[in-house]
């Protein structure tokens, strides 16, 4: 058996080692403060809650499951979780929800710098136990590297006071949401720090996090004080109404290149670090659906939410056209994998999927800061 070596310092040195998550016992999680602010007013998952239909998660898992024998087929080593009751509640006593959400995006729990793979706070009620289903791994890798460094951020009460009322259910209109996003008005309060990992992207000395529905500054400042090494920048994204995960919206995919999400792109007094050491920031293509799948939280923009391989190699959905004559034109090859149908799972290539080990060190990106 291989042994284990955790070390990832970006979104695209050679990847030899990820988790990739399963779709088993997946749930549509009960309302609750953080959710009702995400799904939007017209989305045909409000108001339904309960176990996805069988049909779906093994759809689901199929696809997850070729996805993971062409990665091994590339010579990447993959492990999967070992999934919990999610239809059990999540009880504390500080709040009670009666159903738990999955363990297809192993992206949103852990982020690995270094040889550090850190489970992130969560800011739903229903996710708060999610790391479990990534336990088992983190001992493997624990008993197998001695330079591995497991950590965990405090986990949050997420009482009322970490909610903003004033985000719940009442007809509120993209317009005003678009207002509140220009203004760094989101659902979450300032009350205790608050991020998922698939907020942070990975630039080496550099991390850059998205202050949105979940990760507040709070959370982007305890980041900071914890990879005191690292300089940690805030990012936010106006035109999006529902800023969820920055994987969506904003792509590295080797040095010097990004892609941005157009109808979402960084405001110009944000650029300067990327402008300053010859980063080029371009839009991502357009999105291939007009709709996202059915029951499926995430926008048509996960045809961005891409899987990097190697500064040459990235993985794209496979319906999704246009990214992949993008990509080509870029220089990269295309690796396409069809994920459509798991979307409402968690999320696309990136979201399914966590760096256990990538080649190469730290470098810095961004020497002029």
């Amino acid at each position: 058996m291989q042994k284990t070596v955790v070390n990832s310092w970006n979104e695209w040195d050679p990847l030899k080692h990820v988790i990739v998550g399963r779709a088993d016992n997946c749930h549509i999680p009960p309302e609750e403060p953080a959710l009702d602010a995400k799904v939007p007013e017209d989305s045909d998952m409000r108001g339904q809650w309960g176990r996805r239909p069988q049909e779906t998660i093994d759809r689901a898992n199929e696809l997850l499951d070729n996805f993971a024998s062409m990665l091994e087929g590339r010579g990447i080593r993959v492990d999967r979780p070992t999934p919990i009751d999610h239809s059990l509640p999540a009880t504390t006593p500080d709040f009670h929800t009666d159903s738990q959400f999955g363990c297809m995006p192993p992206r949103d729990v852990l982020l690995t710098v270094g040889s550090e793979m850190l489970e992130a706070t969560m800011s739903y009620r229903c996710r708060w136990f999610e790391y479990l289903n990534y336990r088992p791994l983190m001992q493997q890798y624990f008993n197998e590297d001695p330079n591995f460094r497991h950590e965990s951020a405090p986990k949050p009460r997420l009482t009322d006071a970490d909610y903003h009322p004033d985000y719940l259910s009442e007809k509120i209109g993209v317009e005003k949401r678009l207002k509140w996003t220009a203004e760094k008005f989101f659902v979450t309060t300032e009350e205790e720090p608050l991020f998922d990992a698939a907020d942070v992207l990975r630039f080496g000395r550099d991390l850059v996090v998205q202050h949105g529905f979940t990760t507040n500054l709070k959370g982007i400042e305890w980041l900071r004080r914890h990879f005191p090494d690292h300089r940690v920048h805030a990012v936010n994204f106006p035109g999006d109404p529902y800023p969820i995960h920055i994987d969506a919206t904003f792509t590295p995919l080797r040095p010097g290149l990004i892609l941005n999400n157009p109808q979402r792109r960084l405001p110009e007094d944000q650029r300067e670090m990327f402008s300053a050491n010859d980063w080029e920031i371009v839009d991502a293509a357009q999105p291939a659906h007009n709709a996202p799948p059915p029951l499926c939280y995430s926008s048509t923009w996960l045809s961005m939410n891409v899987l990097v391989l190697d500064p040459k190699t990235v993985c794209v959905e496979a319906s999704e056209v246009y990214q992949m004559e993008q990509m080509d034109k870029l220089g990269m090859e295309v690796v396409p994998v069809e994920l459509r149908d798991a979307y409402a799972f968690g999320g696309g290539l990136h979201c399914c999927t966590a760096d256990v080990y990538r080649e190469g060190g730290c470098e810095d990106y961004f020497p002029k800061q």
